[in-house]
């Protein structure tokens, strides 16, 4: 697997950590949109697509949680590096606020 294009959407909102979204295109057959780049402190990070859930603490009368789940994600070291280099490169090298590129291996 790997990826052979990139879009990136750059989020100009003043004060933010969200940099960026990106859409990427695995093998031209699979798509996986709404990724994020978000500024660190220490550096640029890549987000998977996430959604927001509520569930309910059963250990603390029923407080309502609000928790995180990864809609897709990678699950190896190899290829979390792929996607992390592969997405903030096409971010340092964009040049508008939507950037797309080809990759070429």
């Amino acid at each position: 697997m790997r990826i052979t294009h990139v879009k990136v959407r750059k989020v100009n909102k003043e004060g933010s950590n969200l940099k960026a979204f990106a859409e990427v295109r695995l093998d031209e057959c699979f798509v996986v949109k709404d990724i994020r780049i978000i500024q660190k402190p220490e550096k640029m990070v890549v987000a998977m697509p996430s959604k927001t859930i509520t569930t309910y603490d059963k250990e603390n009368e029923g407080e309502q949680l609000h928790v995180s789940k990864d809609l897709a994600h990678p699950i190896n070291k190899e290829t979390r590096e792929m996607f992390n280099d592969t997405i903030l490169g096409v971010y340092e090298r964009a040049t508008e606020d939507v950037y797309e590129e080809d990759i070429e291996e």
